[in-house]
């Protein structure tokens, strides 16, 4: 199938069929101004996106802010995409540098020297079971607000290199080649920021211990109401 084919069938198929369809396509028809594939490849990489500028300026409404305008610098200049790397690690880049140019302008960026990150841990996360029921989805929410304040308090350096790595998945290579640091410091920073996270997790969760396994409340006077009705 021809490119020029492959596009008329995007541009007349479902919803589906974008949402399946590989980026080289989607941009052939974004490049053009089509707005439902436009709107496919901003929902394809929104989450990523944000993740990458939420770890640099741990703020969500500058880092939405930063998604916007990544994605608005990226259609504005498409005709100059020549597809030396993929769609994503353009974007990324896009966002990346964005998101550090705004926390530039704030402050003076403090860079930390490997000397200081050496040591190699695992961070054990604890899970949440998955359940339906409203008191487990407060589980689960409270579950990530621990976890997403843990990593705002990682150092910037170890921050970044955590949510591309261990969140999004790229490889060492890749979150190298976004940060323009050696694959030997992504290696040693995630290691140190594993260790600070696991620190900082054990540290907010040991006072809820005390809490697990409530019995208490409604719970409880059912029990009660229980025991007495087969004692009658």
């Amino acid at each position: 199938m021809t490119s020029q084919a492959m596009e008329r069938e995007i541009s007349g198929g479902s919803r589906r069929d974008r949402e399946t369809s590989g980026d080289e396509a989607l941009l052939s028809l974004a490049l053009v101004g089509e707005e439902r594939s436009i709107r496919t490849l901003v929902r394809r990489y929104n989450q990523r996106l944000f993740r990458v500028a939420r770890s640099v300026l741990r703020n969500d409404a500058e880092a939405e802010d930063v998604v916007q305008e990544t994605y608005v610098r990226a259609f504005s200049g498409l005709s100059g995409f020549r597809g030396e790397a993929q769609l994503s690690t353009w974007l990324t880049r896009i966002a990346l540098n964005e998101a550090l140019g705004r926390l530039r302008r704030r402050r003076p960026t403090v860079e930390l020297s490997d000397a200081e990150l050496s040591e190699e841990q695992v961070l054990i996360v604890p899970t949440m079971p998955r359940q339906s029921d409203p008191e487990a989805e407060a589980g689960r929410s409270h579950m990530r607000l621990v976890l997403e304040e843990a990593v705002d308090g990682l150092p910037e350096a170890f921050r970044m290199v955590f949510i591309l790595r261990d969140v999004e998945g790229m490889s060492i290579e890749e979150t190298a080649c976004h940060l323009s640091i050696r694959a030997e410091t992504v290696k040693t920073r995630l290691h140190r920021a594993r260790k600070l996270l696991r620190d900082a997790i054990e540290k907010r969760l040991s006072a809820s211990f005390r809490e697990l396994y409530p019995f208490d409340g409604a719970r409880c006077a059912h029990m009660a109401d229980q025991v007495i009705e087969r004692l009658r």
